[in-house]
């Protein structure tokens, strides 16, 4: 089992910066991705970032150039640094971890239903 705990989010301005991070407990097992996904009121979930425990990031088109996200694989902490927010931004964002994700090459699976370990949100609010 994984545990995964966000934190950060808030509130923003349109064009400022916040910063998310998931903190993951339990068995950690080898090769696995973890990522970010979010969702908007009344919207389906969408893929923002995935890491492979390798750390090899993928980010999806829409945040591109202005979402970072980066793996402390010591402290088992995957943070999502978040610039140039726009108001489209606005959703619940979540953690989800699973080793059923990894893609043999480094790679992830970026559909929600393949991860089976999430956290619990963190909602993030840009106003324009």
């Amino acid at each position: 089992q994984v545990h995964l705990v966000e934190s950060g989010g808030g509130s923003a301005q349109a064009g400022g910066t916040l910063r998310l991070s998931c903190a993951a407990s339990g068995y950690i097992p080898h090769d696995y991705c973890v990522g970010w996904f979010r969702q908007a009121p009344g919207k389906k979930r969408e893929w923002v970032t995935t890491t492979t425990n390798f750390g090899r990031t993928y980010v999806t088109d829409s945040v591109k150039g202005r979402f970072t996200a980066s793996l402390d694989i010591a402290k088992n902490t995957l943070s999502l640094e978040m610039i140039r927010l726009k108001p489209e931004d606005t959703a619940m964002y979540y953690c989800a971890a699973d080793s059923a994700a990894f893609v043999r090459g480094d790679n992830c699976y970026t559909s929600a239903d393949v991860y089976g370990y999430w956290g619990q949100g963190t909602q993030v609010t840009v106003s324009s």
